[in-house]
Protein backbone atom coordinates (compact mmCIF):
# COMPACT_ATOMS: atom_id res chain seq x y z
CA UNK A 1 0.00 0.00 0.00
CA UNK A 2 1.23 3.83 -0.94
CA UNK A 3 2.58 5.59 2.36
CA UNK A 4 0.37 8.71 2.99
CA UNK A 5 2.61 11.08 1.55
CA UNK A 6 3.04 9.18 -1.82
CA UNK A 7 -0.42 8.30 -1.59
CA UNK A 8 -1.31 12.22 -1.83
CA UNK A 9 1.19 13.02 -4.49
CA UNK A 10 0.40 10.07 -6.92
CA UNK A 11 -3.46 10.50 -6.45
CA UNK A 12 -3.01 14.50 -7.37
CA UNK A 13 -1.06 13.14 -10.77
CA UNK A 14 -3.14 10.37 -11.96
CA UNK A 15 -6.62 11.70 -11.41
CA UNK A 16 -6.74 14.78 -13.72
CA UNK A 17 -7.31 12.59 -16.34
CA UNK A 18 -9.53 10.78 -14.47
CA UNK A 19 -11.63 13.83 -14.20
CA UNK A 20 -12.20 14.59 -17.38
CA UNK A 21 -13.99 11.12 -18.31
CA UNK A 22 -15.72 10.30 -14.76
CA UNK A 23 -18.36 8.61 -16.76
CA UNK A 24 -16.27 5.09 -17.70
CA UNK A 25 -16.06 4.31 -13.67
CA UNK A 26 -19.29 3.49 -13.15
CA UNK A 27 -19.99 -0.45 -12.80
CA UNK A 28 -21.21 -2.06 -15.86
CA UNK A 29 -24.78 -2.35 -15.31
CA UNK A 30 -24.42 2.00 -14.99
CA UNK A 31 -24.87 1.65 -11.61
CA UNK A 32 -22.26 4.48 -8.97
CA UNK A 33 -20.48 2.17 -6.65
CA UNK A 34 -20.80 3.72 -3.04
CA UNK A 35 -18.16 2.91 -0.15
CA UNK A 36 -20.15 4.25 3.11
CA UNK A 37 -17.08 5.99 5.27
CA UNK A 38 -17.94 6.19 9.72
CA UNK A 39 -20.36 4.01 10.86
CA UNK A 40 -22.40 4.67 13.51
CA UNK A 41 -25.35 7.01 13.27
CA UNK A 42 -25.23 9.08 10.43
CA UNK A 43 -23.91 6.19 8.53
CA UNK A 44 -26.46 3.54 9.31
CA UNK A 45 -28.40 5.64 7.94
CA UNK A 46 -26.53 7.08 4.83
CA UNK A 47 -26.10 2.65 4.29
CA UNK A 48 -30.41 2.81 3.63
CA UNK A 49 -30.52 5.39 1.45
CA UNK A 50 -28.13 3.90 -0.53
CA UNK A 51 -29.88 1.06 -0.83
CA UNK A 52 -33.32 2.54 -1.69
CA UNK A 53 -31.43 4.99 -4.25
CA UNK A 54 -32.24 3.97 -7.86
CA UNK A 55 -28.37 3.76 -9.58
CA UNK A 56 -26.69 3.20 -6.20
CA UNK A 57 -25.04 0.14 -5.33
CA UNK A 58 -23.21 -0.36 -2.38
CA UNK A 59 -19.42 -1.68 -2.60
CA UNK A 60 -17.59 -1.11 0.82
CA UNK A 61 -18.15 0.38 4.20
CA UNK A 62 -15.14 1.19 5.87
CA UNK A 63 -14.36 2.41 9.70
CA UNK A 64 -11.48 2.77 11.96
CA UNK A 65 -13.33 0.48 14.58
CA UNK A 66 -13.40 -2.79 13.79
CA UNK A 67 -16.53 -3.88 16.00
CA UNK A 68 -18.60 -1.14 14.25
CA UNK A 69 -17.51 -2.05 11.11
CA UNK A 70 -18.36 -6.19 11.40
CA UNK A 71 -21.71 -4.88 13.09
CA UNK A 72 -22.66 -2.93 9.94
CA UNK A 73 -21.51 -5.58 7.84
CA UNK A 74 -23.62 -7.91 9.53
CA UNK A 75 -26.39 -5.64 9.47
CA UNK A 76 -26.17 -5.40 5.49
CA UNK A 77 -25.85 -8.94 5.43
CA UNK A 78 -28.77 -9.59 7.16
CA UNK A 79 -31.19 -6.70 5.70
CA UNK A 80 -30.08 -7.27 2.22
CA UNK A 81 -28.77 -10.00 1.71
CA UNK A 82 -25.67 -8.57 0.44
CA UNK A 83 -22.12 -9.46 1.05
CA UNK A 84 -20.25 -5.99 1.68
CA UNK A 85 -16.69 -5.48 1.18
CA UNK A 86 -14.89 -4.03 4.50
CA UNK A 87 -11.96 -1.47 4.86
CA UNK A 88 -10.59 0.39 7.84
CA UNK A 89 -8.18 2.37 5.82
CA UNK A 90 -9.69 5.34 4.38
CA UNK A 91 -6.95 5.58 2.16
CA UNK A 92 -6.37 1.91 0.76
CA UNK A 93 -10.74 2.32 -0.32
CA UNK A 94 -9.51 5.28 -2.38
CA UNK A 95 -6.54 2.53 -4.41
CA UNK A 96 -10.11 0.62 -5.14
CA UNK A 97 -10.92 1.04 -8.66
CA UNK A 98 -14.83 -0.28 -8.31
CA UNK A 99 -15.39 2.59 -5.81
CA UNK A 100 -17.06 5.91 -7.78
CA UNK A 101 -18.37 7.76 -5.04
CA UNK A 102 -17.88 8.25 -1.26
CA UNK A 103 -20.16 9.14 1.38
CA UNK A 104 -18.13 10.31 4.37
CA UNK A 105 -20.21 10.42 8.20
CA UNK A 106 -16.90 10.56 10.01
CA UNK A 107 -16.14 12.63 12.76
CA UNK A 108 -16.16 16.37 11.85
CA UNK A 109 -11.89 16.88 12.34
CA UNK A 110 -11.80 14.48 9.45
CA UNK A 111 -13.96 15.76 7.06
CA UNK A 112 -12.19 18.43 5.26
CA UNK A 113 -8.63 15.90 4.72
CA UNK A 114 -11.01 12.69 3.68
CA UNK A 115 -12.83 15.16 1.03
CA UNK A 116 -9.66 16.52 -0.39
CA UNK A 117 -8.10 12.63 -0.64
CA UNK A 118 -11.30 11.81 -2.52
CA UNK A 119 -11.08 14.27 -5.03
CA UNK A 120 -7.67 13.96 -5.67
CA UNK A 121 -8.25 9.90 -6.25
CA UNK A 122 -10.98 10.86 -8.48
CA UNK A 123 -14.20 10.13 -6.55
CA UNK A 124 -17.28 11.90 -6.17
CA UNK A 125 -17.98 12.93 -2.43
CA UNK A 126 -21.19 13.34 0.01
CA UNK A 127 -19.73 14.54 2.94
CA UNK A 128 -21.91 15.61 6.06
CA UNK A 129 -22.57 18.57 8.07
CA UNK A 130 -20.40 20.61 9.05
CA UNK A 131 -18.49 20.16 5.80
CA UNK A 132 -15.55 21.39 7.68
CA UNK A 133 -14.01 21.73 11.13
CA UNK A 134 -12.05 24.68 10.29
CA UNK A 135 -12.82 28.10 8.09
CA UNK A 136 -9.71 27.31 6.10
CA UNK A 137 -9.63 23.70 5.25
CA UNK A 138 -13.26 23.96 4.19
CA UNK A 139 -11.81 26.82 1.32
CA UNK A 140 -9.58 23.85 0.47
CA UNK A 141 -12.31 21.52 -0.19
CA UNK A 142 -13.60 24.00 -2.66
CA UNK A 143 -10.44 24.41 -3.81
CA UNK A 144 -10.12 20.54 -4.53
CA UNK A 145 -13.46 19.64 -5.81
CA UNK A 146 -13.16 22.06 -8.36
CA UNK A 147 -9.27 21.55 -9.59
CA UNK A 148 -10.25 17.60 -9.66
CA UNK A 149 -14.07 18.25 -11.21
CA UNK A 150 -15.58 16.79 -8.52
CA UNK A 151 -19.19 16.20 -7.54
CA UNK A 152 -19.20 17.47 -3.89
CA UNK A 153 -22.75 17.67 -2.26
CA UNK A 154 -23.07 18.74 1.49
CA UNK A 155 -25.03 16.38 3.85
CA UNK A 156 -28.19 19.45 4.46
CA UNK A 157 -30.75 17.58 4.09
CA UNK A 158 -33.17 20.53 4.60
CA UNK A 159 -32.22 21.42 0.79
CA UNK A 160 -34.25 18.55 -0.30
CA UNK A 161 -37.27 19.19 2.25
CA UNK A 162 -40.36 19.89 -0.12
CA UNK A 163 -42.29 21.60 2.22
CA UNK A 164 -39.34 24.18 2.39
CA UNK A 165 -38.56 24.15 -0.82
CA UNK A 166 -42.29 25.70 -1.35
CA UNK A 167 -42.59 27.75 1.86
CA UNK A 168 -39.28 29.95 1.33
CA UNK A 169 -40.36 30.72 -2.21
CA UNK A 170 -43.50 31.87 -0.88
CA UNK A 171 -41.96 33.41 1.66
CA UNK A 172 -39.36 35.76 -0.36
CA UNK A 173 -42.32 36.46 -2.52
CA UNK A 174 -44.19 38.30 -0.17
CA UNK A 175 -46.82 36.89 1.50
CA UNK A 176 -46.65 38.03 4.50
CA UNK A 177 -44.35 40.98 4.10
CA UNK A 178 -40.83 41.93 4.44
CA UNK A 179 -38.34 39.59 6.58
CA UNK A 180 -37.74 41.61 9.94
CA UNK A 181 -35.52 38.79 11.49
CA UNK A 182 -34.45 35.26 11.51
CA UNK A 183 -33.69 33.11 14.57
CA UNK A 184 -32.24 29.95 14.62
CA UNK A 185 -33.15 27.42 17.27
CA UNK A 186 -31.09 24.33 18.77
CA UNK A 187 -33.14 22.85 21.77
CA UNK A 188 -31.83 19.44 21.74
CA UNK A 189 -32.16 17.36 25.54
CA UNK A 190 -28.61 16.13 26.08
CA UNK A 191 -26.77 15.45 29.14
CA UNK A 192 -23.63 15.51 30.86
CA UNK A 193 -20.69 13.44 29.12
CA UNK A 194 -19.21 13.01 32.77
CA UNK A 195 -15.72 13.02 33.48
CA UNK A 196 -13.39 10.21 34.81
CA UNK A 197 -9.92 10.75 36.68
CA UNK A 198 -7.39 8.99 34.89
CA UNK A 199 -6.89 9.46 30.64
CA UNK A 200 -9.35 7.63 28.58
CA UNK A 201 -7.80 4.65 26.79
CA UNK A 202 -9.21 4.14 23.35
CA UNK A 203 -11.40 0.68 22.59
CA UNK A 204 -9.10 -1.66 21.69
CA UNK A 205 -11.19 -2.69 18.48
CA UNK A 206 -10.72 1.19 16.89
CA UNK A 207 -7.22 2.33 15.15
CA UNK A 208 -6.64 5.43 17.53
CA UNK A 209 -3.95 7.17 15.13
CA UNK A 210 -6.54 6.86 12.33
CA UNK A 211 -9.32 7.38 14.23
CA UNK A 212 -7.42 11.32 15.36
CA UNK A 213 -6.41 11.80 12.35
CA UNK A 214 -5.81 15.92 11.58
CA UNK A 215 -6.22 16.18 15.62
CA UNK A 216 -4.37 16.90 18.35
CA UNK A 217 -2.92 14.12 20.64
CA UNK A 218 -4.88 15.34 23.80
CA UNK A 219 -5.45 12.62 26.81
CA UNK A 220 -9.46 12.43 27.01
CA UNK A 221 -11.22 12.37 30.66
CA UNK A 222 -14.85 11.22 29.26
CA UNK A 223 -16.40 8.07 29.93
CA UNK A 224 -17.37 7.05 26.35
CA UNK A 225 -15.29 7.29 23.50
CA UNK A 226 -18.03 7.32 20.31
CA UNK A 227 -20.17 10.37 19.83
CA UNK A 228 -18.93 12.42 22.54
CA UNK A 229 -16.10 13.88 20.99
CA UNK A 230 -18.56 16.64 19.93
CA UNK A 231 -18.46 18.65 22.78
CA UNK A 232 -14.58 19.17 22.49
CA UNK A 233 -12.95 21.27 20.45
CA UNK A 234 -10.22 19.24 19.01
CA UNK A 235 -12.33 17.48 17.41
CA UNK A 236 -16.05 18.82 17.59
CA UNK A 237 -17.84 22.05 17.39
CA UNK A 238 -20.44 21.63 20.33
CA UNK A 239 -23.85 21.85 19.21
CA UNK A 240 -23.34 25.02 17.15
CA UNK A 241 -21.62 23.18 14.81
CA UNK A 242 -23.57 19.44 15.21
CA UNK A 243 -27.09 20.07 15.01
CA UNK A 244 -26.59 24.07 14.31
CA UNK A 245 -25.26 23.72 10.76
CA UNK A 246 -28.63 22.28 9.38
CA UNK A 247 -31.13 25.52 10.82
CA UNK A 248 -27.79 27.88 10.13
CA UNK A 249 -28.19 26.94 6.65
CA UNK A 250 -32.04 27.54 6.67
CA UNK A 251 -31.12 30.87 7.97
CA UNK A 252 -28.48 31.53 5.02
CA UNK A 253 -31.35 30.06 2.79
CA UNK A 254 -34.40 32.54 3.68
CA UNK A 255 -31.70 35.57 3.97
CA UNK A 256 -31.14 34.90 0.38
CA UNK A 257 -27.92 32.65 0.62
CA UNK A 258 -25.26 36.03 1.60
CA UNK A 259 -21.79 35.47 1.81
CA UNK A 260 -20.04 35.32 5.20
CA UNK A 261 -21.45 38.09 7.75
CA UNK A 262 -19.50 41.15 8.39
CA UNK A 263 -19.80 40.88 12.06
CA UNK A 264 -20.23 37.65 14.99
CA UNK A 265 -20.70 37.57 18.57
CA UNK A 266 -21.43 34.52 20.93
CA UNK A 267 -21.97 34.72 24.77
CA UNK A 268 -22.57 31.41 26.47
CA UNK A 269 -21.09 28.78 28.64
CA UNK A 270 -21.53 25.34 29.82
CA UNK A 271 -23.27 25.16 33.05
CA UNK A 272 -24.75 22.59 35.33
CA UNK A 273 -22.58 19.14 34.82
CA UNK A 274 -18.61 19.87 35.33
CA UNK A 275 -17.78 17.25 33.07
CA UNK A 276 -15.13 16.90 30.32
CA UNK A 277 -16.80 19.27 27.67
CA UNK A 278 -15.44 21.99 26.93
CA UNK A 279 -18.08 23.49 24.23
CA UNK A 280 -21.12 25.61 25.68
CA UNK A 281 -24.29 23.95 26.00
CA UNK A 282 -25.93 27.13 26.10
CA UNK A 283 -24.75 29.86 24.14
CA UNK A 284 -26.64 32.98 22.00
CA UNK A 285 -25.13 33.91 18.89
CA UNK A 286 -25.81 37.24 16.41
CA UNK A 287 -24.85 37.32 12.77
CA UNK A 288 -24.45 40.97 11.15
CA UNK A 289 -25.26 40.94 7.52
CA UNK A 290 -25.23 44.74 7.39
CA UNK A 291 -29.25 44.25 7.61
CA UNK A 292 -31.50 41.69 8.85
CA UNK A 293 -30.91 41.00 12.36
CA UNK A 294 -30.27 37.29 12.78
CA UNK A 295 -29.61 35.28 16.19
CA UNK A 296 -28.90 31.91 17.06
CA UNK A 297 -29.59 29.90 20.15
CA UNK A 298 -28.06 26.61 21.95
CA UNK A 299 -29.52 24.96 24.72
CA UNK A 300 -28.68 21.33 25.50
CA UNK A 301 -29.58 21.25 29.10
CA UNK A 302 -31.51 18.05 29.64
CA UNK A 303 -35.13 18.81 31.15
CA UNK A 304 -35.39 17.91 34.72
CA UNK A 305 -37.93 15.59 35.69
CA UNK A 306 -39.80 17.76 37.59
CA UNK A 307 -39.80 20.27 35.22
CA UNK A 308 -43.25 20.37 32.73
CA UNK A 309 -41.88 20.48 29.63
CA UNK A 310 -38.91 20.69 27.14
CA UNK A 311 -37.67 24.26 26.58
CA UNK A 312 -39.01 25.82 23.37
CA UNK A 313 -39.48 29.32 21.97
CA UNK A 314 -43.08 29.70 20.41
CA UNK A 315 -43.75 26.08 20.40
CA UNK A 316 -40.22 25.50 18.54
CA UNK A 317 -37.46 23.45 19.65
CA UNK A 318 -35.47 22.72 16.53
CA UNK A 319 -35.50 25.18 13.56
CA UNK A 320 -35.67 28.51 12.41
CA UNK A 321 -38.50 31.30 13.16
CA UNK A 322 -39.02 33.99 10.47
CA UNK A 323 -40.50 37.15 11.64
CA UNK A 324 -42.32 38.99 8.76
CA UNK A 325 -44.56 42.44 8.50
CA UNK A 326 -47.58 40.21 8.23
CA UNK A 327 -47.02 37.29 10.16
CA UNK A 328 -44.21 34.92 10.83
CA UNK A 329 -42.85 30.83 10.00
CA UNK A 330 -42.56 28.67 12.24
CA UNK A 331 -40.51 25.11 10.78
CA UNK A 332 -37.40 23.16 9.68
CA UNK A 333 -37.34 19.94 8.63
CA UNK A 334 -40.11 19.02 7.55
CA UNK A 335 -41.69 21.99 7.12
CA UNK A 336 -43.78 24.45 8.99
CA UNK A 337 -46.19 26.93 9.48
CA UNK A 338 -47.09 30.65 9.04
CA UNK A 339 -48.78 32.53 11.70
CA UNK A 340 -50.35 36.07 11.46
CA UNK A 341 -49.51 38.89 13.93
CA UNK A 342 -52.27 37.63 16.24
CA UNK A 343 -50.79 34.17 16.69
CA UNK A 344 -53.50 32.65 14.21
CA UNK A 345 -52.11 29.82 11.87
CA UNK A 346 -52.44 31.06 7.95
CA UNK A 347 -50.90 28.12 5.85
CA UNK A 348 -49.09 24.94 7.05
CA UNK A 349 -46.07 23.71 4.55
CA UNK A 350 -46.02 20.08 4.61
CA UNK A 351 -42.45 18.33 4.36
CA UNK A 352 -40.64 15.24 4.06
CA UNK A 353 -37.47 15.46 5.81
CA UNK A 354 -35.52 15.64 2.85
CA UNK A 355 -35.92 12.13 0.94
CA UNK A 356 -35.02 12.98 -1.89
CA UNK A 357 -31.41 14.07 -0.99
CA UNK A 358 -28.82 11.15 -1.33
CA UNK A 359 -30.82 10.48 -4.84
CA UNK A 360 -29.75 13.82 -5.92
CA UNK A 361 -26.43 13.26 -5.50
CA UNK A 362 -26.35 10.13 -7.10
CA UNK A 363 -28.37 11.84 -9.89
CA UNK A 364 -25.53 14.86 -10.38
CA UNK A 365 -22.71 12.24 -10.12
CA UNK A 366 -24.62 11.17 -13.34
CA UNK A 367 -25.22 13.93 -14.91
CA UNK A 368 -21.58 15.86 -14.27
CA UNK A 369 -24.23 18.65 -13.81
CA UNK A 370 -23.57 21.14 -10.73
CA UNK A 371 -27.20 22.35 -11.26
CA UNK A 372 -28.32 19.05 -10.10
CA UNK A 373 -26.86 18.96 -6.75
CA UNK A 374 -29.09 19.73 -3.95
CA UNK A 375 -26.82 21.16 -1.37
CA UNK A 376 -23.78 22.94 -3.19
CA UNK A 377 -20.51 22.28 -1.10
CA UNK A 378 -19.49 26.57 -1.32
CA UNK A 379 -22.78 27.02 0.15
CA UNK A 380 -22.37 24.26 2.81
CA UNK A 381 -18.96 25.59 3.63
CA UNK A 382 -20.41 29.54 4.12
CA UNK A 383 -23.06 28.08 6.29
CA UNK A 384 -20.81 25.77 8.10
CA UNK A 385 -18.59 28.72 8.42
CA UNK A 386 -21.34 30.39 10.83
CA UNK A 387 -20.80 27.82 13.70
CA UNK A 388 -16.75 28.22 13.20
CA UNK A 389 -16.98 31.98 13.84
CA UNK A 390 -19.58 31.69 16.77
CA UNK A 391 -17.30 28.98 18.59
CA UNK A 392 -14.12 31.58 18.08
CA UNK A 393 -16.41 34.66 19.09
CA UNK A 394 -16.88 32.33 22.11
CA UNK A 395 -13.64 31.41 22.52
CA UNK A 396 -11.98 34.10 22.61
CA UNK A 397 -14.49 35.43 25.05
CA UNK A 398 -14.02 36.65 28.59
CA UNK A 399 -15.83 35.15 31.50
CA UNK A 400 -18.29 37.33 33.73
CA UNK A 401 -20.76 36.32 36.04
CA UNK A 402 -25.00 36.24 35.91
CA UNK A 403 -25.15 40.08 36.95
CA UNK A 404 -22.62 41.51 33.92
CA UNK A 405 -23.58 39.13 31.19
CA UNK A 406 -27.38 40.47 31.89
CA UNK A 407 -26.12 44.31 31.89
CA UNK A 408 -24.09 43.37 28.66
CA UNK A 409 -27.39 41.83 27.04
CA UNK A 410 -29.48 44.95 27.77
CA UNK A 411 -28.07 46.62 25.52
CA UNK A 412 -29.85 45.04 22.66
CA UNK A 413 -33.20 44.06 23.06
CA UNK A 414 -33.57 40.72 21.32
CA UNK A 415 -30.33 39.62 23.53
CA UNK A 416 -31.88 40.76 26.19
CA UNK A 417 -34.51 39.02 25.79
CA UNK A 418 -33.19 35.86 24.85
CA UNK A 419 -30.68 35.77 27.54
CA UNK A 420 -33.68 36.53 30.31
CA UNK A 421 -34.99 32.78 28.96
CA UNK A 422 -31.61 30.98 29.22
CA UNK A 423 -31.07 33.53 32.84
CA UNK A 424 -34.87 31.31 34.39
CA UNK A 425 -33.68 28.42 32.58
CA UNK A 426 -30.01 28.21 34.52
CA UNK A 427 -32.53 29.38 37.90
CA UNK A 428 -34.44 26.33 37.54
CA UNK A 429 -31.24 24.46 37.35
CA UNK A 430 -30.08 26.20 40.67
CA UNK A 431 -27.02 27.24 38.62
CA UNK A 432 -25.30 29.42 40.80
CA UNK A 433 -24.07 32.51 38.09
CA UNK A 434 -21.74 34.00 40.22
CA UNK A 435 -19.81 30.65 40.77
CA UNK A 436 -20.49 29.05 36.96
CA UNK A 437 -19.39 31.53 34.86
CA UNK A 438 -20.76 32.81 31.35
CA UNK A 439 -18.32 33.61 28.58
CA UNK A 440 -19.36 37.22 26.62
CA UNK A 441 -17.38 36.68 23.46
CA UNK A 442 -15.74 39.34 21.35
CA UNK A 443 -17.49 41.19 18.86
CA UNK A 444 -15.43 40.56 15.38
CA UNK A 445 -15.67 41.92 12.34
CA UNK A 446 -14.80 39.87 9.49
CA UNK A 447 -13.98 40.20 5.37
CA UNK A 448 -15.54 37.62 3.18
CA UNK A 449 -12.96 38.34 0.59
CA UNK A 450 -9.87 37.41 2.79
CA UNK A 451 -11.90 35.17 5.09
CA UNK A 452 -10.18 36.95 7.88
CA UNK A 453 -11.22 38.45 11.05
CA UNK A 454 -10.17 42.20 10.06
CA UNK A 455 -11.58 44.22 13.53
CA UNK A 456 -12.96 43.73 16.59
CA UNK A 457 -11.26 43.31 20.50
CA UNK A 458 -8.66 40.37 19.78
CA UNK A 459 -9.25 40.19 16.12
CA UNK A 460 -5.76 39.06 15.79
CA UNK A 461 -5.95 36.12 18.03
CA UNK A 462 -8.83 35.12 16.65
CA UNK A 463 -7.48 34.79 13.31
CA UNK A 464 -5.65 31.77 14.75
CA UNK A 465 -8.26 29.98 14.64
CA UNK A 466 -8.98 29.64 11.35
CA UNK A 467 -6.82 26.93 11.10
CA UNK A 468 -5.81 24.26 12.96
CA UNK A 469 -2.32 22.96 13.62
CA UNK A 470 -2.33 19.25 12.10
CA UNK A 471 -0.53 16.71 13.42
CA UNK A 472 2.51 14.92 10.76
CA UNK A 473 0.92 13.03 7.71
CA UNK A 474 -2.61 14.13 8.19
CA UNK A 475 -2.40 17.87 7.34
CA UNK A 476 -5.06 19.40 4.86
CA UNK A 477 -2.38 20.53 2.01
CA UNK A 478 -2.02 23.87 1.21
CA UNK A 479 -1.79 23.14 -2.64
CA UNK A 480 -4.61 20.82 -3.44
Amino acid sequence: MLSRRKFIKASALATSAFAITPSWAKAANGDIRVAVVGLRGRGKSLIKDVFRTEGARLVALCDVDTDVLAERAADVDKEYGVTISQETDYRKLLERKDVDAVVLTTPNHWHALQTVWGCQAGKDVYVEKPVCHSVWEGRQMVKAAKQYGRIVQAGFQNRSDVGLNEAFPWIHAGNIGEIKMVRGLCYRNRESVGKIDSPLVPPESVDYDMWLGPAEHQDLYRPRFHYDWHWDFNTGNGDLGNQGPHELDLMRWILGDPDHPLKVQSLGGRFGWSDAGNTPNMGITTFDWGGIPAIFEVRNLWVKPELNSAPNFKGSRVGVIVTCDGGEFRGGRGGGIVYDNDGKKLKAFKGDGGFDHFPAFIRAVNSRNEADVASHLESAYKSSCLAHLGNISYMEGEEANGKATAKFAGKDSLLEEAHGRFHDQLEEWSVDQSRELWKIGNELKFDASSEKFVGGKGYRQANKHLKRAYRQDYEVPAKV
